[in-house]
């Protein structure tokens, strides 16, 4: 059997620990394959999770918490792991103190394309790994490693098509974004046009899951609204008030806090769109991909990664993007900046028009099936890519 360290953390709140809970519920009784976390795995990183899945790998969570003793023996060596490593890389594709095993894979998902100097970086690699055909093109042209393509996925027991709960007003237009608040995310092009939506139509509300495990990284964002984001006394992101300041009742926001992926389906289901105008994303912005997968007409921005999950029919694209000039933290070549009046556009013909929001929907979620996008086809992806090796 081959152990496996996935060098960063497993939970159920975010892209990087979704992946590697789902790889180690996926991983945890097979028997080519022992895999291994970073970082150990607590009862509230698993909150949510169906209690059958934590049975069915309660196991391999209890052998990758007990080897964390071993892993800090290992570090502290300096030595190289005796297990292949996969390694969790992001901006700057390099990690200080970085782990090598007999095999060692870097697991690239980055947004800025900077991108100097990566074949010193990423000497130690054998391979490297990303998730959208955008991040592939700009390692290619910027190493000679060897690089792989395998797309992130979406558990289709849990996100799939299925009625409304009838917990809303279904007399309103429901739009969902989500995200940790940020320039790339683009939030403020979302209130933009949000705000000049929900003043030609009095029955729209925004449903806003924007609060993540680092509130500090959000507040002071601005974009390109009159009023950057703040945090209440209480440290968190005060959404409302941001709202406020920049000319939208706060009373057609549906603020909801962190949610556990696995109470995202039931969330997702009730909305009658989804808007996701991000400037980048690394691979193809999994909660666009959930939403597409729970039936739910999705609003698209036509750059980076994102155009690997727009085909014909299963989502509404915005493909007025113009280049991305504000931002000189980072390089942006291949980013988006989306048109406001085309994100109105989108929105107002998914309200006018419901034989749309369903063929929208209903297309996007066969699409997600049927192209395999499923964290069971990662697994299975990612182990014949680790076997080959």
């Amino acid at each position: 059997m081959q152990r496996v360290l996935l060098n960063w953390a497993a939970n159920n709140f975010y892209g990087w620990g979704i992946v590697g809970l789902n790889l180690l519920l996926h991983w945890a009784n097979d028997s080519d394959i022992r895999p291994l976390m970073g970082f150990p795995i607590a009862e509230a990183d698993v909150a949510g999770v169906d209690p059958l899945k934590i049975m069915a790998c309660g196991e391999a969570i209890l052998k990758s918490n007990q080897f964390q003793t071993e892993l800090r023996r290992l570090r502290a060596g300096g030595r190289s792991l005796p297990m292949t490593v996969i390694e969790g890389l992001g901006n700057g594709l390099f990690r200080p103190g970085g782990l090598r095993g007999t095999k060692t894979m870097g697991r690239c998902i980055f947004e800025d394309t900077n991108l100097e100097r990566l074949d010193e970086k990423l000497a130690r690699f054998d391979v490297l790994l990303c998730a959208s055909h955008w991040s592939a093109q700009l390692l290619r042209a910027n190493c000679t490693k060897r690089v792989e393509i395998i797309f992130e996925g979406i558990d289709p027991s849990q996100f799939h098509p299925g009625p409304k709960s009838g917990v809303l007003d279904s007399s309103r237009f429901y739009i969902f974004s989500g995200g940790k608040v940020e320039f790339r995310k683009a939030h403020d092009l979302v209130l933009l046009a949000f705000r000049e939506f929900s003043r030609r139509h009095d029955d729209a509300v925004l449903v806003t899951v924007w609060h993540s495990p680092w509130p500090q990284l959000s507040a002071g964002f601005q974009g390109r609204l009159h009023t950057p984001l703040e945090l209440n006394p209480q440290g968190v992101i005060d959404v409302k008030k941001w709202v406020a300041r920049n000319g939208i009742d706060p009373m057609k926001i549906i603020e909801v806090g962190q949610v556990p992926n696995a109470s995202m389906p039931s969330l997702l289901r009730e909305m009658d769109c989804a808007l996701a105008p991000s400037r980048a994303e690394a691979c193809t912005n999994l909660l666009a991909k959930e939403a597409m997968a729970c039936g739910v007409p999705v609003i698209l921005a036509a750059n980076t990664g994102v155009k690997d999950l727009i085909a014909d029919g299963n989502s509404l694209p915005l493909t007025r993007q113009q280049q991305v000039r504000d931002y000189p933290l980072s390089g942006t070549h291949g980013w988006g900046e989306s048109d406001v009046e085309e994100i109105v556009e989108a929105l107002e013909r998914l309200y006018t028009d419901t034989a749309l929001r369903k063929r929208i929907g209903e297309t996007g979620a066969a699409w997600i099936v049927g192209e395999g996008r499923t964290w069971s086809n990662h697994a299975a992806q990612l182990k014949t890519l680790l076997l080959s090796l």
